[in-house]
């Protein structure tokens, strides 16, 4: 949840009307330099998500600071469309903020072509040495150099600590829509990944402490350490890098929540984190299933430059500013709602964030009552491009108002039948892709009442 900080600047000013894209504009999806329209999709209507069933196997090698790092990437996948694929693309968003300054570097390719990035350098088209059939399965592999840029980001460096959220490259979705290489639009996420595997050896000065995403374990060799992850079914790889302290907890429920924090946060906080995320974690697993992933990490700072809370696959970012709360209870909620639960967080932002708030909300007890403000002027379920028009309120929209929806939603069936429809909600898309579509379709098959003047009512197209 990038730029959490505009949420109270959300409830303050009132977005300034701007009519809706037409229907054509709002149904383009970028693709390098050409556009692919939905409806006219490349490979033809109803074309199943790929390349999916993608293993990543990662070794990178840092400098003395654990600023950058450089090493060898291979990616194998298989084409799980009934179209060929003569060609997949890498997102590296680690480029997006710096105008194609390129603080993320690949070179060396096996297995295919590489092309000349485009979407402000955070797509790159690679050719593959020849079309891989539906079914078939393929490898790429390449050299790829990381340097956190000087900004306290989520890919980037504080002090003595180095971040790479966002940064590791990884493989765009093609689906019924053609290929999904949405820009970053400065607010928000734009990101949209299948469930993955990987497989990260990181080796670094034994001075340097790497939480990260999956499963770790360490091996000291002298002055070098190789921290080696195992994430299975995860969306992204994120990781950071200084001389944090840590401590380990295992909760309740069998998770083990890692808690690491720079040199300038304070007891308290970091407290405060362990103890409200090992409650959040045990119990998002009992209302929507079990966290699969056995562990995760709270990554503590005391100031970032855009955001107060960023989630990854096991691993958050999380500002711990003196004597304040974090958004630790949020973030977890979204290792279900983005992590597991997956979606097109361009397309569709509110079905990670107005759900996460809600599993928030849940969490605390807090039913929000007579939260609906009536008629709102744009539509819940917009896109970001659409919101990128229209200034901070976006996030009411997509946070608070979605959220107040689902509670509206639960006062509607009753709270035993959306618990129930929530968790069922949840297993059938458990390392897939939620969609509006989906979600209503659910919501309509839980309840014998008719949801059509509701969804109407609450803004949902």
């Amino acid at each position: 949840m990038r730029r959490i900080v505009v949420l109270l600047l959300a409830l303050i000013l009132p977005l300034g009307f701007v009519a809706p894209p037409s229907s054509a504009t709002a149904a383009k999806v970028a693709v390098g330099k050409e556009t692919a329209e939905r409806g006219n999709p490349q490979g033809g209507v109803g074309l199943a998500p790929a390349p999916g069933r993608a293993a990543y196997d990662v070794k990178l090698a840092s400098d003395a600071s654990g600023r950058t790092w450089t090493g060898r990437e291979r990616i194998s996948f298989t084409n799980t469309s009934k179209s060929a694929l003569p060609e997949v693309y890498l997102r590296l968003w680690g480029n997006a903020w710096d105008l194609c300054a390129n603080a993320v570097k690949v070179s060396r390719f096996e297995g295919g072509t590489a092309g000349t990035p485009t979407v402000n350098c955070t797509a790159l088209k690679v050719t593959l040495n020849k079309p891989l059939a539906p079914g078939g399965r393929a490898v790429i592999a390449f050299d790829v150099a990381m340097t956190a840029p000087d900004r306290a980001d989520r890919f980037g460096r504080s002090g003595a600590y180095s971040f790479f959220g966002n940064a590791l490259p990884v493989l765009a979705v093609r689906d019924q829509a053609g290929w999904h290489l949405e820009p970053d639009v400065g607010i928000g996420e734009s990101y949209y990944t299948l469930a993955a595997d990987f497989a990260v050896r990181l080796d670094h000065p034994a001075a340097l402490q790497v939480p990260a995403t999956g499963l770790t374990s360490t091996l000291r060799r002298g002055r070098q350490v190789s921290t080696v992850s195992i994430a299975k079914q995860v969306r992204d790889f994120a990781f950071a890098a200084g001389p944090f302290q840590s401590s380990v907890v295992t909760s309740p429920g069998g998770v083990k929540v890692r808690t690491w924090w720079t040199s300038v946060v304070t007891p308290g906080a970091v407290a405060d984190a362990r103890t409200k995320g090992v409650a959040a974690i045990d119990d998002f697993g009992t209302r929507f299933g079990k966290y699969p992933y056995g562990e995760v990490d709270l990554v503590l700072n005391d100031n970032w430059a855009s955001f107060s809370g960023m989630e990854y696959p096991g691993f958050v970012l999380l500002v711990a500013p003196p004597n304040e709360e974090g958004p630790v209870v949020h973030e977890l909620a979204h290792q279900w709602w983005y992590g597991i639960i997956g979606n097109n967080e361009y397309a569709d932002p509110w079905l990670d964030e107005s759900f996460a708030v809600y599993a928030s909300n849940l969490h605390w007890g807090d039913a929000q009552e007579n939260c609906w403000p009536g008629n709102l002027d744009h539509p819940i379920t917009s896109n970001m491009g659409y919101w990128q028009q229209h200034g901070p309120g976006w996030s009411a929209y997509v946070y608070f108002y979605g959220a107040c929806m689902l509670h509206d939603l639960e006062r509607l069936i009753g709270s035993p039948t959306m618990a129930a429809f929530m968790k069922s909600y949840a297993s059938s898309h458990w390392y897939g892709i939620s969609t509006p579509e989906a979600f209503k379709t659910a919501a309509q098959a839980a309840t014998p009442i008719d949801l059509t003047e509701f969804w109407t009512t609450h803004s949902i197209n």
